[in-house]
């Protein structure tokens, strides 16, 4: 059989990828086995049929219902599709959840716990060696939109959703008890419908390297997008004001900064094209016309300013963000999404000691976007920043605000909707508002926005240390493992590169071998720091990164394997490749350079160490 070819073997009700068997196939309703007979399976041309009956047959007039599992070959040997749905279902059910129940692999070394937003990470686990360690509640058992099996004969297979803009899917992970099971569900968050509930349409692929896989499967979610995606040739390119002067903001400083970015362009001749002004001009969450007094002319003339010296201007903001001490909450409480339980504010995110984040409100609620009067508001922000203040890129940060409840918890203003209706509501009014300006989503949901934003985030903040919540950890753990999306879906922002010499808490090595790292991936290229006080060495190290501004596809051949020592493999317009080796672990580490037998070379890295080689044809 190809190592590419996916079966099914109806008797036994299993599937087959890459070496690794998915068995005992049962529906899922709301989490949960349902009690039904054995399925009916019939066979056609293109696939099978597994039909589960379930309820009373008691009375005629009320067919049992069925759950109805539909495989089709997708293309020969290529992978198959898998279709669930509800037939006959009682128009007053309102599920929470439809799926399947995987209760045994078998062949299964690793497999990739895919967060759901840029902040919920992606990484392998190795079920055999984490068995002790991770308790039921870990996140590690919880995925979304896609896996990656690793087996153990070296082969992968890909199980993954195929839309993202209609529902949240889940992944549930156990293996405490035994071997590896798998939920897939499709969150359908008691939507109506008419007697026949669906969920999303899942593919099983199989392949021998595993992130080549994951870019068939990203194929696939582009071709069943609404959508086309949002691709250009250059890579987005520039400067960001957060991860140097963070909330320190003002008018003065920033036109500092834009003289120093400006000088810094025209010495290299780089394409530098975004100056951007991230948070910190603006009182509270939600006061989005309003500005802090260090901006005394206003956003506009600085925006201009920023256009004059040949920047894209560029601004941040939290559009589902809600400050409890801003204007708006004051004027408009109704405006805010509700707890079923308490009829209170959601309640995403407090800070009731000594740090408030540069403002004052201790709490931050969900704008309610299905609130006509609200939803003309942030439209209304959205428009003035445009056509008034003149911005043409923005970041939105904080998106997991509008996806991160479902109505058993949430109460919006609207009934009836799915959390990713809601929160399509809000992107898709935004790309309407803004135009073809330039977008980059943060902190949300990053599968779903196919064909709106320019740009994803892939990981959480970069940091000042190697280790720690906003560190270099998360760059190396989630831009491994989801760079394959960058140029599919959209370009992958790895977060800014930092060059400056002090305030922090890493070495000249692990500078280099981060901004080395996070270049090669190819997608966003910004940094934050003041760029004429940067030493002239690493000034030169980003022009260099930078290079003519095209995006290049990054490939990590090594992804999935575990070894602390990270590959990059990128091909050049001129057919030479560059292979980075980059040692992510503690200890000096010898590696032999992957490839042909050209490259058949034993490399040295000290700890913390990355070295850059360029192989041409």
């Amino acid at each position: 059989m190809s190592p590419s070819a996916v079966s099914f073997d109806a008797d036994s009700r299993s599937l087959s990828a890459a070496g690794i068997t998915l068995e005992r196939i049962e529906p899922l309703l709301d989490g949960r086995q349902i009690d039904c007979s054995a399925p009916e399976i019939s066979t056609s041309g293109d696939g099978w049929t597994l039909a589960w009956s379930f309820g009373p047959a008691t009375d005629p007039a009320r067919p049992r219902s069925v759950l109805v599992l539909r495989i089709t070959r997708l293309l020969p040997e290529r992978g198959l599709l898998l279709d669930v749905a509800l037939e006959s279902a009682d128009p007053d059910v309102r599920l929470q959840s439809i799926g399947l129940r995987i209760g045994k692999t078998d062949g299964v070394l690793r497999y990739l716990r895919n967060g759901y937003t840029s902040w919920d990470g992606s990484y392998f686990v190795e079920p055999d060696k984490a068995r002790g360690d991770t308790d039921s509640g870990s996140a590690a058992l919880t995925g979304y939109a896609m896996t990656a099996l690793m087996g153990n004969t070296g082969q992968s297979c890909v199980l993954g959703f195929l839309r993202h803009d209609r529902f949240q899917s889940r992944l549930r992970f156990a293996f405490a008890q035994g071997p590896l099971s798998i939920d897939v569900e499709t969150l359908t968050d008691g939507v109506s419908h008419g007697g026949r509930i669906q969920a999303e349409p899942l593919v099983l692929l199989a392949g021998t390297a595993v992130e080549e896989t994951l870019r068939r499967w990203a194929r696939l979610v582009c071709n069943a997008s609404p959508l086309p995606p949002r691709i250009r040739e250059n890579r987005i390119t520039g400067w960001c004001s957060w991860y140097s002067l963070y909330n320190s903001i003002s008018e003065a400083v920033l036109l500092e900064h834009l003289r120093a970015a400006t000088r810094f362009r025209d010495t290299y001749h780089l394409p530098f094209e975004v100056f951007q002004i991230d948070d910190g001009f603006t009182p509270e969450m939600g006061d989005w016309l309003e500005v802090k007094p260090q901006f005394q002319r206003g956003m506009a003339p600085l925006l201009q300013d920023i256009a004059a010296a040949g920047f894209v201007p560029g601004l941040w903001i939290a559009p589902f963000m809600v400050g409890n001490r801003s204007q708006l909450y004051a004027a408009h409480p109704d405006w805010v999404v509700t707890d079923r339980a308490t009829g209170l504010p959601l309640v995403p995110m407090k800070f009731y000691g000594e740090f408030r984040w540069h403002k004052r409100s201790e709490e931050y609620y969900i704008l309610d976007i299905t609130v006509p009067a609200a939803e003309a508001y942030i439209r209304n922000v959205f428009r003035v920043w445009t056509r008034e203040w003149g911005c043409r890129y923005f970041k939105t940060d904080f998106m997991y605000f509008g996806s991160e409840y479902g109505p058993d918890q949430a109460r919006w203003h609207e009934p009836g909707l799915s959390r990713m209706e809601v929160w399509m509501r809000m992107a898709r009014l935004i790309r309407e508002e803004i135009g073809d300006s330039l977008w980059l989503g943060c902190g949300g949901p990053i599968w779903a926005p196919i064909g709106l934003m320019d740009a994803v985030r892939t990981g959480r903040d970069i940091g000042v240390s190697w280790r720690g919540h906003h560190s270099a950890e998360s760059l190396l753990r989630d831009q491994t493992s989801r760079n394959f999306a960058n140029g599919i879906f959209w370009q992958a922002d790895p977060d800014c590169i930092l060059l400056r010499s002090r305030f922090h808490e890493l070495t000249d090595t692990e500078v280099h071998s981060l901004a080395l790292f996070a270049a090669l991936t190819g997608g966003l290229l910004m940094t934050s720091d003041q760029l004429d006080e940067v030493c002239a060495e690493r000034r030169q190290l980003f022009a260099q990164l930078a290079g003519d501004g095209r995006v290049r596809t990054c490939s990590f051949p090594q992804l999935g394997q575990g070894d602390p020592v990270l590959v990059q493999q990128v091909l050049q317009s001129d057919g030479s490749v560059l292979i980075n080796m980059f040692n992510t672990g503690d200890t000096a580490a010898d590696r032999v350079v992957p490839g042909d037998a050209a490259r058949a070379m034993r490399v040295s890295l000290a700890a913390h160490e990355a070295r850059l080689l360029t192989f041409r044809p």
